[in-house]
C-alpha cells in the first residue's frame, strides 16, 4: 500500500467508521491519460468502496461530497480521480 492509499484509508476510517472499506489503486489503467502521475509511481486514480452507517439517509451526491471533503488535501496534491461505491449497511 502506497503513501496516498494509506492516507486515504486512515482519513476515511476516522471519518466514516466503516463496516467495510476497500481502496484499490487503479492508476495503472490510466497511464498516459490526463492526471497520470509523470513519475510513473501511480496513486492518482483510486476505486474506494465503503459501507458505513454514516451514509444512512444520505443521497449518493451527499455521500460523495462527504468523501471528497475528507480527502480534499489528497485531491489537491496528487489524486486525480476517485471512483466511489458508497453504501449504508444492508444496501447492495
Amino acid at each position: 500500500m502506497g503513501q496516498y492509499s494509506e492516507r486515504i484509508a486512515t482519513k476515511l476510517t476516522a471519518a466514516l467508521q466503516p463496516l467495510a472499506l476497500d481502496i484499490h489503486d487503479d492508476s495503472h489503467r490510466h497511464a498516459g491519460h490526463t492526471g497520470d502521475n509523470p513519475d510513473g509511481n501511480g496513486e492518482t486514480h483510486f476505486k474506494v468502496t465503503a459501507v458505513s452507517a454514516i451514509f444512512v439517509g444520505k443521497s449518493r451526491v451527499e455521500r460523495q461530497r462527504l468523501v471528497y471533503s475528507v480527502l480534499a488535501d489528497e485531491l489537491k496534491e496528487r489524486v486525480h480521480a476517485l471512483e466511489l461505491v458508497l453504501r449504508a449497511p444492508g444496501e447492495f
